[in-house]
C-alpha cells in the first residue's frame, strides 16, 4: 500500500533522513518508534509532501513524490499532526465539515460515527475549538481527518499530554480504524500502547530505521531497546 524506499530529507542543507526504508500494508498498524530527534515526525512530512526530498514514495502503486499535500491527501492519506491544527473559532461541527473529502458526499465514516466514538465532542458540536481541553481537541483531529475518508492515516505523537484514560480511549479508536481496514502508521513514544496495538514495529535513530519486526520481536532485542529506545 504505502511503500517507501531510500527516502532522504532535508531542511535547507541540514540532511536529516538518511535512506529510509519501509512499507505500510493494508489494514495493519505500523508504529514508528524513537527517541526525540530520531526524525520520527519528519518521515510523516516527507510522506505528506511538507519537506524536500530524495528517493521514492509509492502509494498503491504511485509515485507521491513531489506532489503536493493536498494531492497527496485527495489520494487517500489522512495526517494527524503533532501540533493538532484545529480552527480554534470554528466550532467543533465545523471543524468536522471541512474534513469531508466532498462536502454532502458520504464515505465510511459519518458525524454520527464520530460524535458515537467520542461522546465529549458529540456534547461540545457547537463550541469552538479553541477552547476545548487537548484530549477534546485530539479527538477533534483524529475525526476531522478520518472525515476525509482515508485508506492510510498517519498520527504523530497521539497521546502526547493526555490523562492515562485518554490514551487508553485513543487505543482503543485506533484498533477500530484497523476493524474498518484503514491502516496506520503511528508515530508514538509510549511503548506499551504501542506496542500493545501495533502489528510491526520500527525503530528509527539518527535518521534512518535501524529495526524492523514484531512487537515481540521488539520486546526481545534488549540490546535495540537500550540503545535507541529507552532513557
Amino acid at each position: 500500500m504505502l511503500q517507501v524506499d531510500n527516502l532522504h530529507a532535508f531542511y535547507g542543507k541540514s540532511h536529516v533522513l538518511h535512506g529510509v526504508n519501509f512499507e505500510v500494508r493494508p489494514g495493519e498498524i505500523v508504529a514508528l518508534l524513537g527517541r526525540n530527534g530520531s526524525g520520527r515526525s519528519t518521515t510523516a512530512k516527507a510522506v505528506m509532501g511538507m519537506v524536500e526530498c530524495t528517493g521514492s514514495v509509492a502509494w498503491k502503486g504511485r509515485q507521491t513524490l513531489g506532489r503536493k499535500p493536498y494531492e497527496i491527501a485527495h489520494l487517500g492519506i489522512g495526517y494527524v499532526p503533532e501540533n493538532r491544527d484545529i480552527f480554534p473559532k470554528l466550532t467543533v461541527h465545523q471543524n468536522l465539515m471541512l474534513g469531508q473529502k466532498r462536502a454532502g458526499q458520504s464515505g465510511r465514516w459519518s458525524f454520527d460515527d464520530m460524535y458515537r466514538m467520542f461522546p465529549r465532542l458529540k456534547e461540545r458540536q457547537h463550541t469552538e475549538a479553541g477552547v476545548l481541553s487537548g484530549g477534546e481537541q485530539q479527538m477533534l483531529t483524529l475525526c476531522r481527518t478520518l472525515m476525509g475518508d482515508p485508506d492510510l492515516i498517519i498520527i504523530d505523537e497521539p497521546t502526547e499530554g493526555l490523562a492515562p484514560k485518554i490514551v487508553e480511549l485513543v487505543g482503543g479508536y485506533l484498533k477500530a480504524l484497523k476493524a474498518r481496514g484503514i491502516s496506520v502508521l503511528l508515530i508514538e513514544q509510549k511503548l506499551t500502547i504501542a506496542m500493545a496495538i501495533s502489528d510491526r514495529a520500527l525503530v528509527m535513530g539518527h535518521g534512518s530505521i535501524v529495526f524492523q519486526g514484531t512487537p515481540d520481536g521488539l520486546r526481545a532485542d534488549a540490546y535495540t531497546r537500550k540503545e535507541w529506545l529507552e532513557v
